[in-house]
């Protein structure tokens, strides 16, 4: 948290901007996540600005974190959903949570896979280079060589 926000009377709540600032998100991310119902319920001060208490805060940035791993709009809804119906509603948070963390594992898996697949090729043209041989495995002459 900044040190402005720090220094604010955070238990009031504060502004869209402190909001950004504290999240990384931007302004218009935040109105997004607003419309879409993943933070629900954002008090108004008495000049209309969003006030988002230290609840919201907290919310907000774990969304930004959710979001980053590739969870669906849908189910940060129904997890802001959940997080607003209180402590009954822990299992069903620990099973959504639990269903992504599958995704991210398996989106690991992939990756992993993809960067091993690179990493081989990677070495595979580095072998060639060092050993003077195109791909068929035959050597390269001296003025094909220079155009590497």
């Amino acid at each position: 948290m900044s040190a402005r926000i720090a220094n604010t009377a955070i238990d009031d709540g504060i502004g869209i901007a402190e909001m950004a600032a504290c999240s990384g998100l931007s302004q218009d991310t935040l109105r997004w996540y607003e419309r879409e119902g993943l933070i629900p319920g954002i008090a108004r001060a008495s000049d209309g600005r969003r006030m988002f208490t230290p609840r919201m805060v907290a919310l907000v940035q774990l969304l930004s974190r959710l979001r980053s791993t590739g969870m669906p709009t849908a189910d940060m809804r129904e997890f802001a959903t959940l997080v607003d119906g209180g402590a009954g509603t822990h299992q069903s948070r620990i099973e959504l949570l639990s269903r992504h963390r599958e995704r991210i594992a398996e989106r690991q898996r992939l990756l992993t896979e993809a960067s091993d697949a690179l990493e081989a090729k990677i070495s595979h043209y580095e072998d060639l280079i060092s050993r003077g041989l195109d791909c068929n495995g035959t050597a390269i002459d001296e003025q094909d060589q220079e155009l590497q």
